[in-house]
């Protein structure tokens, strides 16, 4: 799941710095993988989409499964990058509410919500890729985890035990939308509205909580 704030504070990465071969490629064939899927999209196909021979892009990559995985793990990356930004925020909770809005409105209506349906489907079907998309689910609930600890200011372990369920209601709204891809439908922008308003409403009910007034 690719999560990038738009917002001008917290660190930027650097336009000019060189992007890694393995990146580039990547780049490159998220549009063939959406289009065709993980059985239609064979090694060839993806191997012309970047511009190389297929023996060649095998350097890179040995099967389709290793380029879901190197796909997630990119993607999973860059999530705990907007998240480090958002525990270093002056006001954490307003920073996650732009990144959250941003992957809504931005990123699965416009870039990654054919290819994250088309990965979640090969989950169901590769265990591999499967276990991969669990680990950064998993990963994604500690982060909120984390920023609701801070936010609220109670201990990790208590701050899990009262928002996990929050923690993976967000997980589960997110991937819901990306994977409906609702935005197409007639009443999309309805939805997207109700959509924000849960998350914002879920947010809310965590901040309420403030550790100073506990018993």
């Amino acid at each position: 799941m690719n999560v990038h704030s738009p917002s001008a504070r917290g660190p930027m990465p650097d336009s000019f710095a060189p992007v890694p071969r393995g990146d580039e490629i990547l780049d490159q064939i998220r549009g063939t993988f959406a289009e065709k899927g993980f059985d239609g999209a064979s090694m060839q196909d993806l191997a012309r989409a970047a511009g190389m021979s297929v023996g060649n892009f095998y350097r890179y990559f040995l099967s389709k499964g290793a380029i879901v995985e190197a796909i997630v793990r990119r993607d999973l990356e860059s999530v705990e990058r907007d998240f480090a930004a958002v525990v270093s925020s002056e006001n954490p909770m307003a920073r996650l509410r732009e990144i959250l809005r941003y992957r809504i409105e931005v990123k699965l209506c416009e870039e990654d919500a054919p290819l994250w349906a088309e990965i979640t489907a090969m989950a169901h079907r590769n265990p591999e890729i499967g276990a991969v998309c669990d680990r950064m689910e998993a990963e994604i609930r500690a982060a909120f985890l984390g920023i609701f600890a801070r936010v609220t200011g109670l201990p990790p372990a208590e701050a899990e035990r009262r928002f996990a369920a929050h923690a993976a209601f967000l997980v589960m709204l997110v991937r819901a939308w990306a994977l409906d891809w609702p935005q197409k439908r007639a009443g999309a922008l309805e939805l997207k509205s109700l959509l924000l308003r849960t998350i914002d409403t879920t947010l809310d009910e965590v901040a309420r909580c403030d550790a100073n007034r506990l018993p």
